[in-house]
């Protein structure tokens, strides 16, 4: 199958990558190569896939539809995975404007596109963030999302929105997966893990926000990535899943664990609780595990033995 993967030099794209070729699918890697972090870790990500005659890449902002229809135009594509966005919730409140377009106009871009090409499927890459502050624990994929409290949430519902639309007019086959705080290999270094266990490693204050209450579901990449290949399995005419752990662990946890992984103390920095973030993610992966046939296996102490040891490898 030809596959489009959006944001694929990044740390869930090119982990999805490596398997897509694996299973022998073409694959067209899409990505703009921005500086939110160090386009080089981008370009290393990527490196080992270049061998393949499987594999493309094409330097491209999901903004500028002109030369997305070229591409679109040219390739031909079976199914497109879209996990391009502008991510974080601090850097969004700091830029909404540059939120909105690149996460809901560039999102609009690839399903009109993927309709006028009439491709057969799209998977939109969404986050557990569109929960916003949610009472009600575990989140399932019932629960209201029309109170964002960041700019990025706001900007992944609507392009959560754009996705039904395309779906409702054109009858385009669209799976929606929520991801509930990746971790793992080829993380981005500004996300906590991989940012604590640097600070970690090189003795440096590490921030940490609030008492250390607040619980995160995190969620090995791998598991993120066998979700992602169920929803191409199955192609849904409509659907929308949480791939989480199901299981949270606190901050405070958290850092102990990278503490005893590492096997070197934390120097904590302790600031307040930032604007946009919320207590708690959790995923319910009830409807995931029974429809979808997700079957996430890798405790958060394992994955961070995996991590630590790709880390340190670097």
């Amino acid at each position: 199958m030809k596959i489009l993967v959006t944001g694929g030099a990044g740390f869930i794209g090119s982990n999805l990558i490596q398997s897509l070729i694996k299973a022998n699918h073409d694959i067209c890697c899409l990505d703009d190569f921005n500086d939110y972090y160090d386009p080089r870790i981008k370009r290393e990500n990527i490196r080992e896939f270049l061998d393949y005659n499987s594999f493309k890449v094409n330097e491209c902002d999901i903004q500028d539809y002109k030369k997305m229809k070229e591409i679109f135009r040219k390739e031909n594509f079976e199914l497109v995975v879209h996990l391009a966005a502008r991510a974080g919730v601090r850097p969004s409140i700091a830029e909404p404007d540059l939120y909105n377009r690149v996460n809901m106009i560039g999102t609009t871009h690839l399903l009109d596109l993927a309709k006028e090409n009439k491709v057969k499927q799209f998977i939109f890459g969404s986050t557990s963030s569109v929960y916003g502050v949610n009472s009600k624990v575990p989140f399932s994929e019932d629960d209201r999302i029309d109170k964002p409290i960041s700019p990025y949430s706001a900007s992944k519902i609507g392009a959560e929105m754009s996705c039904h639309v395309y779906h409702y007019l054109y009858k385009l086959n669209v799976t929606i997966l929520r991801f509930f705080t990746v971790y793992g290999p080829r993380q981005r270094p500004e996300m906590a893990i991989h940012n604590f266990a640097m600070k970690i490693l090189k003795g440096e204050p590490l921030p940490f926000f609030g008492d250390g209450s607040s619980r995160r579901d995190y969620t090995y990449v791998d598991d993120i990535v066998g979700g992602i290949l169920k929803a191409i399995e199955k192609n849904f005419e409509y659907d929308v899943f949480n791939l989480g752990n199901s299981k949270t662990t606190s901050l405070a946890e958290l850092v102990e664990l990278l503490e005893v992984t590492l096997g070197k103390k934390a120097v904590l920095k302790r600031l307040p609780m930032q604007q946009g973030d919320v207590p708690i993610t959790y995923a319910d992966i009830t409807k995931s595990r029974s429809v979808l046939g997700y079957d996430p296996k890798t405790s958060i102490k394992e994955g961070i033995e995996k991590f630590a040891n790709w880390l340190l490898k670097k």
